[in-house]
């Protein structure tokens, strides 16, 4: 059986829950009512349409954490509004917060042809959107700066993270990928990739980036990418767990255990990929943690809040004017935790 076959079988029970890359969520309060979350409606030649936006604002001149959102991104609200309390956590903590709302299977690129699925058509430009559209108008709407900022992001959003990173610098000092898919155009996985997003909305890969073997594949693959990241200084936080579920409370108790430790366990071959070529290009400005933990929020939400003053940290040093390397790291500076 074919490693694409296995990963099929595996799929049927994972997805039928979790829509493959979202997770399972667990019962958790999102933000409450005191906290002044705005839904924005921020226009986008590039799609030519308006986007929907969560924001939390810092204040003037603040900084800015991008949340995205996993393959079943929904188009009511971003999926860690729904299933973490982060904008609570961040709020009072002088950076603003952007939840992008939408982009199901989409990885937040620029893609080739319209995403033709079964809910319909979309242009997808997420990443004209993100790095051109959306800072300008928080810039001009909201007075928050256009550089100096983070992005992190789970499941398709980690690779879409560490992308925007290494191709937008000046916007993005900082970069967290969570159970990413990280080396997105090595062997097995464009084939994954047909697979999920067939599940996810009814999407072709090749209207993204072409078929396997496309110089886009290549181009959006973070591993590919590790050099620019290390060559931009930028601040990296990958995490990954490697299937065993230490905690059942992170997991609702309907949640398909051994399908979504099967697809971290198998994210976590990339992740280690990613990892070990970021060291070999020289890389010294990374958090690197592979503990026990399957696909799902509950261990996304948990390692935001261990993200968030490394997070804050970087954030107050770009504000200053430096760049996210001139710090002494809270971790070190290249901390590697849990199982190799």
């Amino acid at each position: 059986m074919t490693i694409v076959a296995s990963m099929r079988r595996y799929l049927a029970v994972a997805v039928a829950a979790s829509a493959f890359a979202g997770g399972i969520a667990v019962p958790v309060a999102h933000a409450n009512s005191n906290v002044p979350i705005e839904t924005l409606t921020v226009p986008s030649d590039a799609m030519a349409r308006d986007v929907r936006v969560e924001f939390l604002s810092g204040g003037t001149g603040s900084h800015t954490l991008y949340l995205l959102d996993s393959m079943e991104a929904g188009d009511d609200r971003n999926g860690w509004d729904i299933n973490t309390a982060a904008f609570d956590w961040f709020d009072g903590s002088g950076i603003s917060v952007v939840m992008p709302v939408g982009g199901k299977s989409s990885f937040y690129s620029d893609w080739y042809a319209p995403a033709v699925g079964n809910g319909g058509t979309w242009t997808y430009k997420w990443e004209t959107f993100l790095s051109r559209e959306l800072p300008a108008w928080l810039a001009a709407n909201r007075q928050v700066a256009q550089t100096g900022n983070a992005v992190v992001g789970l499941s398709m959003g980690g690779s879409s993270a560490l992308v925007l990173a290494a191709y937008h610098p000046q916007q993005f000092v900082y970069a967290g990928a969570l159970s990413g898919f990280l080396n997105l155009s090595a062997a097995q996985w464009p084939g994954l990739v047909r697979v999920a997003m067939s599940w996810n909305g009814g999407f072709n890969p090749d209207a993204m980036w072409g078929p396997p073997g496309d110089p886009a594949w290549a181009r959006n693959d973070p591993t590919v990418n590790v050099g620019r990241l290390v060559a931009n200084g930028t601040r990296i936080w990958i995490y990954c767990g490697n299937g065993a579920a230490r905690d059942p409370s992170l997991a609702s108790p309907d949640a398909p255990i051994g399908g979504l430790g099967f697809l971290e366990g198998f994210a976590i071959d990339s992740n280690r990929a990613f990892a070990d070529a970021y060291r070999a290009a020289g890389g010294t400005n990374g958090v690197f943690n592979f503990p026990d933990g399957i696909h799902s929020w509950g261990y996304w939400g948990q390692e935001l809040s261990r993200m968030k003053p490394d997070l804050l940290r970087v954030l107050g040093t770009a504000q200053n004017g430096s760049t996210s390397e001139s710090a002494n790291p809270v971790l070190g500076d290249l901390a590697v935790t849990g199982h190799r």
